[in-house]
């Protein structure tokens, strides 16, 4: 057993007592339009509605008790800074988070409701990043990174694991990439429990950082974030990209109509609610299904935090 397959295994072992299994679903109708059995792995039934869960439960259960004791910090435009929160509330530590003024206030009143203290930013992640670091100071508290930190990583990597353990003769897995964490984890899931799985990430064309950086070998960032998907608006890390340079089989690019469609495709037929940055590695399958045809294709949904006054739709 490679080390990394340990760590993982183990991380799934640490967190299960903290979170939901959840549900693997299907839809025949949506088989019949994508072309391919597609198995979606419901991680908006998580605890706080998001994979996120997976990750900040297990960087927060591998700190320290003096580390705990003083507290935890993480920037997050929404779906991080729920789990965070939730999680360190589960373990009686306090959560200070680091947001955005342009995160959707659903995202804020619900860190709030889990006992997270908000600190307001700039929108643009340099600005989180410098408040997060002013708090680390001022406080000693421990940073938990959205996506840049392995214990985040092998902890969103425990949904392929699960998906993996119902549907193990998968032919390709797909989710969404943002910061990385959840695609990277993803990538040492199939490639370390699978013999052929392939993994791909979707991405918004308007923040296509993650595919300019497979491209180009180094880490590339975005002028602005312009996308719906308000949890992909952000960048690699200098942990995550290597393994996903190693694991991942390449990234596809949906347009904002490419993504608004699948989302309501999902909403429609599957009659669960998903975020806009769940329906992009769908709309991805949606666009390339000659690619896909008659494949069995996995895909993690990855929140429903949805501000239900602003839907596309």
């Amino acid at each position: 057993m490679t080390d990394l397959k340990y760590k993982l295994l183990e991380s799934h072992q640490r967190i299960t007592p903290f979170i939901h299994r959840t549900p693997v679903l299907s839809s025949t109708l949506i088989n019949e339009k994508a072309g391919a059995q597609v198995y979606f792995k419901c991680e908006n039934f998580q605890k706080m509605g998001a994979f996120k869960m997976r990750g900040a439960t297990n960087a927060i259960l591998c700190l320290t008790d003096e580390q705990k004791a003083k507290g935890v910090v993480t920037h997050s435009s929404g779906n991080m800074a729920q789990a965070v929160s939730l999680g360190a509330k589960s373990q009686g530590i306090p959560a200070h988070i680091v947001m955005p003024q342009n995160a959707p206030q659903v995202k804020k009143d619900a860190v709030k409701d889990y006992g997270g203290i908000i600190h307001i930013s700039g929108n643009h992640i340099a600005e989180r990043e410098q408040l997060a670091n002013k708090l680390i100071e001022e406080m000693g508290l421990s940073f938990i990174h959205p996506s840049n930190d392995l214990n985040v990583i092998l902890g969103q990597g425990t949904a392929v694991v699960e998906l993996l353990e119902e549907r193990p003769n998968l032919d390709v897995i797909l989710t969404p990439v943002g910061g990385g964490g959840l695609l990277a984890g993803s990538g040492i899931a199939a490639k370390e429990l699978s013999s052929s799985c392939k993994i791909i990430a979707g991405e918004p064309e308007r923040a296509d950082d993650a595919y300019r950086s497979l491209k180009s070998g180094k880490i590339e960032t975005n002028e602005n974030y312009d996308t719906i998907a308000d949890g992909l608006r952000t960048n690699l890390g200098d942990i995550n990209f290597p393994i996903i340079q190693k694991y991942v089989d390449g990234i596809i690019l949906v347009s904002e109509e490419e993504i608004v469609a699948a989302m309501r495709l999902i909403w429609e037929r599957m009659k669960i609610i998903i975020e806009p940055s769940c329906a992009v590695p769908f709309a991805a399958v949606l666009k390339n299904k000659e690619t896909f045809a008659n494949q069995k294709i996995g895909i993690v949904l990855t929140g429903g935090n949805v501000d239900l006054s602003k839907l596309p739709f």
